[in-house]
């Protein structure tokens, strides 16, 4: 029973002693608003980008908006996205000293790539067939974007939605590189002191799996509905 004393004591000092589990519901709380607020961001950015890269002249042949948004996406997509967090950091917003609203920032314009491509393919899983009634019916082309094909791709892309928004928690984990105190550094500041990195590390570990387990299995039950209703 000694080993399960001295791990007793050791999660006694990494979690309680102080009042530190304090410090690690402040840190989810900074990693969930940085998450929550690159969300919309990102799904801003993203539709926007996917409409770019969608468009088309007349004569069926890219645009130069189309370009812009692969550019855009390609950047995004090939670079680390700590390397984009530091370059924001240190170098765009070097004047701004809001951590939050710079990691919102940059996980925004970083998930607005990802959320390009997710709404593009729901708007183009659309049948063709759907736009042609639109215009058989007299609407012209935004109309039936708007009242044809957004609706039905609506439900192809919220579940994927909902993965990148787990994404983006999980990737908030290395805002402390802008001098964030989220759960991640919390952690690493509390095994610092208490010389015990491991005990505070699989704490956090364990909370960030608590919290991506809720929301995997909210999106799993919002996916029955969305199929249940497409069945009707």
């Amino acid at each position: 029973m000694e080993w399960l004393n001295s791990v007793w004591l050791k999660i006694e000092a990494a979690f309680i002693t102080g009042d530190r589990w304090k410090l690690y519901v402040s840190g989810l709380g900074i990693t969930m608003e940085v998450a929550f607020f690159a969300a919309i961001i990102g799904v801003v950015i993203g539709t926007v980008v996917a409409f770019m890269k969608l468009s088309r002249r007349k004569n069926g042949k890219p645009t130069i908006l189309t370009h812009i948004a692969g550019i855009y996406i390609d950047i995004i997509r090939g670079t680390p996205s700590v390397l984009q967090l530091m370059i924001m950091w240190f170098v765009v917003l070097a004047s701004c000293k809001n951590g939050i609203l710079v990691a919102s920032i940059t996980f925004g314009i970083n998930s607005g790539a990802y959320v390009a491509e997710i709404v593009r393919a729901g708007i183009l899983a659309v049948d063709k067939g759907q736009t042609e009634a639109g215009r058989s019916l007299g609407l012209n082309n935004f109309q039936t974007m708007r009242y044809i094909v957004i609706p039905q791709a609506f439900k192809n892309v919220l579940p994927p939605l909902g993965n990148e928004f787990i994404v983006l928690i999980k990737e908030t984990a290395i805002v402390g590189y802008v001098g964030l105190s989220d759960l991640t550094r919390v952690s690493n500041q509390v095994g610092s002191r208490l010389f015990d990195s491991f005990t505070p590390l699989v704490g956090a570990a364990i909370v960030y799996f608590i919290i991506i387990k809720i929301l995997t299995k909210l999106l799993e039950k919002l996916e029955r509905r969305l199929r249940k209703s497409d069945n009707r």
